[in-house]
């Protein structure tokens, strides 16, 4: 491999002599690395040095690393390129055995490779990707070389659930891997609004008893107001009648001739305790009807109150 680089074709003769003994150092390097099995530093040597010199016996080394690494996809198209290049008729030996011996190692490497067939049900545009590389579709449904180890297989579409499968591919195996892609569940609709319960209204029987109740307290009112004056009235008229009797009977001794005005005076004050006793009743139930009267729109606002007075009695309202 060194003496092919330094006999170079006239097609390398370009190559500066710094790059070639640089190219010679890599080679050197990636076989010795080769040659432990250290076959990630392999192919990091043989690539560089392939990089400044191409040359078929240093992408031999890239193929046998891929090889070492289980990159046989790599290594099948690193070993392909060899072949179908070759080299210029005056090329040194060794390159010609490279290609030789890619030939050769193709043959035995491609039987090994496994294979897998992937088959997707469901929309045209499913994506799917084999460990995260795209899949073209028109490589659904073929064999499809892989390498060898644990892969995951997955297919996913716009409303649709994605779904995957792994795989283990042995050396030399084949294998079928099915997906199905199904169609994502719709969102549950929206739950319907809560009905409002209306609000109570009030039957018949109830409007009409706060309406019988309520004429009812009117009217004790006024039965009150009307004994509240009888009372005051009486009163006053007592009041004057005693003030006179008073003056006409020194000594609370009145004469029998003014036996008429001392019963006048008695009726008088008779009349006003009872007018007095009617009135407070009457205002008493009347004020307790109203007030525990049902509630309704027509007795909004309604207010009553009591109006006593010198000489009058009564009640203002407002409705």
């Amino acid at each position: 491999m060194l003496l092919a680089l330094t006999c170079a074709p006239a097609a390398l003769a370009q190559v500066s002599d710094a790059d070639r003994a640089t190219a010679r150092s890599l080679a050197v390097e990636g076989q010795e690395a080769l040659d432990r099995k250290d076959f990630s530093a392999a192919l990091d040597r043989f690539r560089r040095a392939d990089a400044i010199i191409h040359a078929p016996t240093l992408l031999l080394g890239v193929a046998r690393a891929q090889v070492g690494l289980g990159a046989w996809i790599a290594a099948q198209e690193s070993y392909s390129r060899i072949v179908r290049e070759g080299a210029p008729e005056k090329s040194p030996e060794q390159f010609f055995e490279a290609i030789a011996a890619a030939q050769r190692e193709l043959d035995a490497l491609a039987p090994r490779i496994p294979q897998v067939l992937i088959s997707v049900r469901g929309p045209e545009t499913a994506a799917v990707t084999i460990d995260g590389e795209p899949v073209p579709r028109a490589a659904l449904g073929v064999k499809r070389p892989v390498d060898p180890g644990d892969h995951t297989v997955r297919a996913e579409a716009a409303g649709f659930a994605p779904v995957e499968a792994k795989v283990t591919l042995a050396e030399g195996a084949s294998e079928t891997v099915a997906l199905e892609l199904k169609p994502l569940a719709p969102p549950p609709p929206p739950a319907p609004p809560r009905p409002v319960a209306p609000a109570p209204v009030a039957g018949p029987g109830a409007a009409s008893g706060g309406s019988t109740r309520t004429v009812l307290g009117i009217a004790a009112l006024g039965l009150g107001g009307v004994g509240l004056a009888a009372g005051a009235v009486g009163g006053v008229l007592a009041i004057g009648k005693h003030r006179d009797l008073s003056e006409r009977c020194p000594a609370d001794r009145c004469d029998p001739s003014l036996q008429g005005d001392v019963d006048s005076y008695h009726a008088m004050g008779t009349l006003s305790t009872i007018g007095f006793a009617i009135g407070a009743a009457g205002v008493g139930v009347g004020t307790f009807l109203l007030l525990t009267a049902p509630s309704s729109p027509q007795r909004a606002g309604i207010s009553i109150t009591p109006l006593i007075g010198l000489g009058s009695a009564g009640a203002k309202g407002t409705f």
